[in-house]
C-alpha cells in the first residue's frame, strides 16, 4: 500500500465516527422529542375534552346559583365554588409558612445526618395517600368537634401541601451557590439574615413553582374532604360547618342519574382547572416582577 493509499484510509476512519455520531445524534433528539410530545398530549386530551363537554354547561348562574333538588334542571356550584376558594386559600396559608420554614431548616441548619433523616420523613408524608390523611383529619378534628367543619378540611389540605412545598424549598435553596452565603457573611451580615434577605430572595421563583404545585395537588382532593367537610348544598362560610367544594360536587354530580348533573359536574371540572391555571399565571407574573425588582 503506498502512503497515499494509507492516509485515504486513515481520513475515512475519522469521517465514518462522525457520521455514526450525527446519526446517533439525530436519533437520540428525535426520541426526546418525542418523549416531550408524549408527555403533552395527555394535557391537551384532557384540556379539549374538557373544553368539549364542559363549555355547553359554563355560565355565570353556574357560579352564583345554589344547586337545585335532585332532578330539576338549572341552578349552579355556587356554594362548591366559594367552599373551594376559601379551603383551598387557607390552607394554602397555613401550610406554605410551615413548609418553606422545614425547607429552611433542612438546608441551612440540620447537619448531614439530621437532613438525611428530615428529607426521609418528608418524602413518606408526601407518599401518604390522601384519603389516609383525610381518616387522621377526621380522627384529630372531626371527632374532638362532634361536627364535620370546614376547618377539618383545612387542616387535611395544609398537611397534603406541606411536604411538596418543604422539599422543593430544600432544592431550590441548595441550587443557591454557596458564594453568595460567604459574600453576605464577609459583609458581617447574621445568618438568619442572610436567609431572610439574600438566600430567599435568590430562590423565590423556585419556591412559587412549588407553592402552584401544591396548590394544584390539593384543589382537586375529593378523599379528604369527604372524611372531613362533607359537603353542604346551602352556601356557609363558617368554618365551624360543612361546606361544599368543587371536587366533591364533581363526584356527586358525576354518579347522579341526571343529565344536568352531568352537565354540571363537566363545566366545574372546567372551572377547577381554569381557578388553577389562573392561579399559576398570577402567581409566576408576581415573582418574575419581584425577581426584576
Amino acid at each position: 500500500m503506498t502512503p497515499a493509499a494509507g492516509g485515504m484510509a486513515a481520513m475515512r476512519i475519522p469521517g465514518r465516527r462522525m457520521r455514526r455520531r450525527r446519526t446517533t445524534d439525530r436519533i437520540m433528539s428525535g426520541l426526546l422529542w418525542l418523549a416531550a410530545v408524549l408527555a403533552i398530549v395527555p394535557l391537551v386530551l384532557v384540556l379539549v375534552f374538557l373544553l368539549i363537554n364542559g363549555l355547553p354547561g359554563l355560565n355565570l348562574d353556574l357560579l352564583t346559583k345554589l344547586p337545585r333538588p335532585p332532578g330539576e334542571p338549572g341552578g349552579g356550584v355556587a356554594p362548591a365554588f366559594v367552599g373551594t376558594l376559601m379551603m383551598v386559600g387557607l390552607g394554602t396559608l397555613i401550610g406554605t409558612p410551615i413548609a418553606v420554614l422545614a425547607g429552611v431548616y433542612i438546608r441551612e441548619y440540620a447537619g448531614g445526618r439530621g437532613a438525611t433523616v428530615i428529607r426521609f420523613l418528608v418524602d413518606v408524608l408526601a407518599g401518604i395517600p390522601s384519603i389516609t390523611i383525610g381518616l387522621f383529619a377526621y380522627g384529630f378534628v372531626v371527632v374532638p368537634m362532634g361536627s364535620f367543619s370546614a376547618i377539618a378540611g383545612i387542616v387535611a389540605l395544609a398537611i397534603i401541601l406541606i411536604p411538596i412545598v418543604a422539599r422543593i424549598t430544600d432544592e431550590m435553596l441548595g441550587l443557591v451557590p454557596a458564594t453568595v452565603r460567604e459574600a453576605s457573611y464577609a459583609l458581617g451580615v447574621p445568618r438568619w439574615k442572610t436567609i431572610v434577605r439574600v438566600v430567599l430572595p435568590a430562590a423565590a421563583t423556585g419556591i412559587g413553582t412549588g407553592v402552584l404545585l401544591g396548590v394544584a395537588r390539593i384543589a382537586g382532593e375529593t378523599a379528604p374532604l369527604i372524611f372531613t367537610t362533607l359537603g353542604n348544598r346551602t352556601l356557609s362560610t363558617s368554618l365551624n360547618e360543612p361546606m361544599d367544594a368543587l371536587p366533591l360536587r364533581i363526584w356527586v354530580y358525576a354518579e347522579g342519574p341526571y343529565a344536568s348533573w352531568h352537565q354540571q359536574a363537566w363545566a366545574a371540572a372546567l372551572v377547577l382547572v381554569l381557578l388553577v391555571l389562573v392561579f399559576s399565571l398570577g402567581t409566576r407574573l408576581l415573582l418574575r416582577r419581584s425577581h426584576r425588582s
